[in-house]
Formats: C-alpha cells, structure tokens, sequence
C-alpha cells in the first residue's frame, strides 16, 4: 500500500496536532513498514521522526519562498499526487490540498476538533474563515471523514453537515513514552521540581482554564506547587495578576517545549494531574497522565468524559469549590488516589499505538477495496 500525507504539522509543530501526526507516522511505521508512506511538507526538518530515512518525502523547491511553499501545500500539491502513484491520501490535520476531488487519489482527512465555530471570540475573523473553508472543503472532497471523538463527530454533522455514514471515529494514539518508566530524579533535578506538586498540561489559554485551578488551590487552603506546561499566551497576563494579588508566585513553575521524555517523568512525578478545559476535540493530556500512573481530574464537559472514561474525576469548569474538593481528597485518601492510578492505566491502554494503527490501516483498506 502507498500511502501519502500532509505531514507539515510532523516537521514543523512541536505540540498538538504536531504530536498527533508524529504519533500516528512512527506508529505506522513501526507496526506496518511494509507500506511505502509518502510525506508532503513545505519545510524538512531532521530528526523530528523514528528513522525518519524510512520515509519518501517531498518538499517544494528550496528556492521557493515562505509563502510560495505554503501556497504549494494548499493549491498545487493536488497537482504531484498521481505522479506517485499513491493509493490514498491523508490529511492529518483539518485540511485536504485543494483540488484533491480532481484526482483519483481516494482521500481521509483527519478533524481534530471545531473549537473556532463553538467558541469563535478565541480566533480572529481571518483565522475563522480561512479554518472554516478549509474544514469544509475536506469534509466534501473527502472519501471517508476520521473524528477523534463523538463530541468532534457531532459537530462536523451540525455545523459542516456532513452525513453521519462518511464519518469514523478513530481515538487518537498517545506516545510509547508515557507507557515507559523515565529517569524521574534527572528530570526532578533538571527542572528543579520541588518534591510534591499538582501539574497541568497544555497551552496556558483562557479554554484551558488553568486559573480556575489557582483559584481551587485558593479557597481549599492547599499550600502546593503548581506546574503549569504548555507555551504562553496572554493569558499568562491574568494568571501573573492573579498571583501577585495572592502573594503566591512562587508558588508557581511555567514550564515550555517540553520533550516527551521529560514530560513523561513530570507526569510520573507529580501527585496529580488537573485538565479543566472548557471544551476540547479530545483531550490527549488526560490519556498521558494515566499512562504515567498519574491520577487525573478533568472537565465534565465536551469530549472528556468521553476521553477519561470512568478512570477520573470529573468537575465542571466553572465549580472551583468542587474542584478543591476533589484536589484535597486525590492528596489526603490515598486508597481513593490509588484507585484513580490503576483505573487510569487500564484505560490508557486503549490508546496504545499499535491499537491505533490497527483501526487506521484497516479504514485504509477498505477505503481501497
């Protein structure tokens, strides 16, 4: 089987759908390297996958520019498909190059979530209307529509409307990494990771919602550390406020570009992990910190209770008593804490990779036929 992808986010994303497509091409390598994958990107960067030299990829013409290369990407990569005979297609990351419905390279696009239509004040109106057109094309040129969730499945038929039978839901995979023990006291020394402490991971942005844990941390009178990872935002701006007001900077660790490996041992380190997030398309923080034995609070909205199963607890964003509540007892029961970790590393298997693969490459083949 040969097939091709749209593999920018790989080379040029360090989180998010940049961990996906990473997770997913190393994955397929690894458990099916009988298949020849095809990688299109506008830039090349080394080193950024599992024997990366056991991939064809294609890039334009060093010469072109920024620009011109992104315009490549959307409009005339279409264009090179057939010259490599592939046998299918995959946009990984929300988007089909236009012009793909001309081919006859039968096409998956992978839609991670529609968080720019449910919450439209996060985005600008260029960014919103360029997403929305790209998401819909896809959606139409598309043979066959891969949601990460029910919650992104629902709203790809509500807003994009496409039918219910061209979309599957595949659950993404989550690192090996997270599955395997890390070198925990390097990276408790190499970050300077005080002995106990809460962490929370992702972007540090309004959705995510990291302030209402200060605030739970506030009213419950718990004197623990805080490590919040994940790039800033201005948001940063209320969460600096918020503190100074409160006397607790220090209190507080921000952390950044992160490799997995060390992500890994923070998870394996901390007492628990919080994941408040008003909405999201899945929730990949939340599977990892079960895979590291680490138990987990998460939103009762959108996706994450779908995400968690019944291996967390659950709160409502907004319910900051509640979220102390439960911060205080996952610290002080460790029965209860105890329970939360085996539960979690159960559910983690779901999202090993190889299970993952295992579903994808089956979509894959009965696309072909």
């Amino acid at each position: 089987m040969k097939v091709g992808y749209d593999a920018k986010r790989a080379f040029l994303n360090t989180s998010g759908l940049g961990n996906y497509a990473r997770n997913a091409l190393n994955a397929l390598q690894k458990y099916y390297p009988e298949n020849h994958y095809t990688l299109f990107t506008p830039e090349m960067k080394t080193g950024m996958l599992n024997k990366q030299e056991a991939f064809e990829i294609v890039t334009p013409p060093e010469s072109m520019s920024k620009i011109k290369k992104s315009f490549w990407r959307s409009y005339q990569m279409s264009q090179e498909l057939e010259e490599y005979q592939l046998d299918l297609f995959h946009g990984l990351s929300n988007e089909l190059p236009n012009g793909i419905h001309k081919t006859k390279v039968p096409s998956v696009v992978t839609i991670h979530d529609l968080i720019f239509i449910r919450y439209p004040e996060f985005y600008s109106y260029i960014d919103r209307t360029l997403y929305f057109e790209k998401v819909k094309y896809a959606c139409k040129a598309a043979t066959k529509v891969i949601a990460i969730s029910e919650q992104t499945k629902a709203d790809i038929i509500k807003y994009i409307g496409t039918a219910p039978d061209k979309i599957q839901i595949v659950h993404q995979a989550i690192s090996p990494l997270f599955f395997e023990p890390a070198e925990t006291e390097k990276v408790k020394a190499k970050y300077k990771l005080p002995e106990n402490f809460i962490l929370a991971v992702g972007t540090i942005e309004e959705r995510k919602n990291q302030l209402s844990i200060l605030k739970a941390l506030e009213v419950s009178g718990l004197d623990i550390p805080l490590v919040l990872v994940g790039n800033p935002t201005s948001y940063c701006n209320d969460i600096h406020k918020y503190l100074a007001e409160k006397g607790r900077k220090e209190k507080v660790i921000f952390l950044k570009n992160i490799p997995e490996t060390d992500l890994a041992g923070i998870y394996q380190l901390a007492e628990l992990s919080v994941y408040i997030s008003v909405f999201e398309g899945f929730g990949l923080p939340v599977i990892e910190a079960m895979a590291c034995s680490c138990p987990v609070i998460t939103s009762n909205v959108s996706c994450l209770p779908e995400t968690a199963g019944d291996a967390a607890v659950l709160c409502a964003p907004e319910n900051i008593e509640d979220l102390g509540n439960q911060i205080s007892k996952i610290l002080n029961d460790s029965a209860f804490r105890n329970e939360l970790i085996e539960k979690g590393k159960e559910r983690a298997q779901q999202f090993q990779p190889q299970k993952y693969t295992e579903r994808l490459v089956k979509l894959y083949n009965d696309i072909i036929g």
